[in-house]
């Protein structure tokens, strides 16, 4: 399970906000193609997710799962699987960095998946980038429509 897909994106937005739509995991459904309902089931002192619970449906991937979440301070999370039904791992991260003095954000998102059932390496690196560059797009989309109702 080495390999793994890896892309980026600009966001036209302070890294801080960036992380706020990315730490608000209750509102994924409404930005995010594949996550149809997202629910935090535990937080750290700080307040941030711990473990989510996801449905996905992403095409050839729909899934119930939990994930557990790691901060690593302001501008990284990454996440590792906890149960899944269909999934045997998957593990991804957003990365963070401020460009542009600190009002664009590059973005950074990679993410390993691997599916309990048969699938050719080739078939889940397409479905990775799938949702990669869905997922950043509508980032992208949805920090820079300004703050969220």
């Amino acid at each position: 399970m080495a390999e793994h897909t890896s892309s980026s994106i600009t966001i036209e937005a302070a890294p801080a906000d960036v992380m706020g739509v990315i730490s608000d995991f209750t509102r994924y459904p409404e930005w995010t193609g594949e996550v149809k309902e997202a629910e935090v089931l535990a937080t750290d002192a700080k307040g941030r997710a711990e473990q989510v619970r996801l449905v996905l449906d992403a095409g050839a991937i729909k899934d119930d799962h939990t994930l557990a979440y790691t901060w690593n301070g302001d501008n990284e999370v990454s996440w590792t699987l906890v149960k899944s039904q269909m999934l045997r791992a998957i593990d991804g991260s957003y990365t963070l960095a401020a460009v542009g003095g600190g009002d664009r954000t590059e973005v950074t998102y990679q993410l390993t998946v691997d599916v309990k059932i048969p699938m050719l390496g080739m078939i889940k690196r397409k479905a990775e980038k799938v949702i990669i560059d869905r997922a950043l797009a509508g980032l992208k989309k949805r920090v820079e429509s300004g703050p969220a109702a």
